[in-house]
């Protein structure tokens, strides 16, 4: 069986619709950063004020390629900046994978980060104008490779349940 790969941009909802999808259809879900931090014993935001961004995307390379690689059927849910480094977006083509972008636009995006912007550090102090053109920055520079993905599902206007069900329509 194929592993299901979700990416997409900081609170598209990645694991809340991969959490959702795990327990409908019994799949083990894997959130790449979590496992990093467990093979670390080191936050993510530890390992970046401690050990630097490159040593970050060194270890969740070889994390995603070892998931990748493991003969367990799981969802893995990628960090927003996954597909954008080490050629990780090329991992994203693989016979083994189906991927799935969860596209939203800014807005969407702005009204899902506001509410708890304290939490991400990288828009923890900005204010709306700031934050939605941050947001409309970094998915420009990232469409090339969150584009990568087999599958491309827009997330605007749709519930969990819809998303969920639009990933099982591609699955069948």
């Amino acid at each position: 069986m194929k592993k299901i790969v979700l990416l997409g941009y900081m609170g598209c909802g990645k694991s809340t619709i991969a959490k959702s999808l795990s327990q409908k259809k019994q799949i083990p879900f894997v959130d790449l950063d979590e496992y990093i931090e467990k093979k670390a014993n080191l936050s993510v935001k530890d390992i970046f004020e401690q050990l630097g961004e490159i040593k970050f995307r060194r270890m969740e390379h070889e994390a995603f390629v070892e998931l990748l690689q493991s003969e367990e059927f799981v969802i893995i849910g990628l960090g927003g900046g996954t597909p954008c480094y080490a050629n990780n977006h090329l991992l994203l083509a693989a016979d083994n994978v189906v991927s799935i972008y969860l596209k939203a636009s800014i807005n969407t995006l702005f009204n899902r980060l506001s509410p708890n912007k304290s939490k991400r550090p990288l828009i923890a102090h900005m204010d709306d104008e700031q934050m939605k053109e941050f947001i409309a920055m970094h998915l420009f520079e990232r469409s090339y490779f969150y584009n990568q993905a087999q599958h491309v599902i827009s997330l605007d206007e749709k519930t969990i349940t819809e998303t969920v069900i639009d990933i099982e329509y591609i699955l069948a």
